[in-house]
């Protein structure tokens, strides 16, 4: 049973950054899909970045492409979200995802089946 634990959510002033981290444990295949979500403001999960733990292409949505970015440590199955520039629509509650690839890539738009308890993110003035 893949487990992911998020961390680094808090409270920031307008314009600052965050660095969050998803710490991955039971996993079993050679490589996953791992990505960001945040709750968005419909009943589906919101995406934000995504990629491979091992390979290499890294997918964002086209709202955080400028002001976030992804980065890993594959060896120790970590996941980080590096937000700058942020603004109050980016307060939300952040999920990490991740899923088998199972030649479905790893993009935002396939599902995710493994999810982090979320972190939060506040920004404020």
């Amino acid at each position: 049973q893949v487990q992911l634990v998020e961390s680094g959510g808090g409270s920031v002033q307008i314009g600052g950054a965050l660095n969050l981290s998803c710490v991955a444990s039971g996993l079993v295949y050679s490589d996953y899909c791992v990505a960001w979500f945040r709750r968005g403001q419909g009943e589906e999960r919101e995406g934000v970045a995504s990629t491979y733990l091992v390979g290499k292409p890294t997918y964002y949505a086209s709202t955080s492409a400028g002001r976030f970015a992804l980065s890993k440590h594959s060896g120790e199955k970590t996941l980080y979200l590096h937000m700058r520039n942020l603004r109050p629509e980016d307060t939300d509650i952040y999920y990490c995802a991740a899923a088998v690839p199972a030649g479905r890539g790893c993009g935002l738009d396939r599902p995710y089946d493994s999810w982090g308890q979320g972190t939060r993110v506040t920004v404020s003035s």
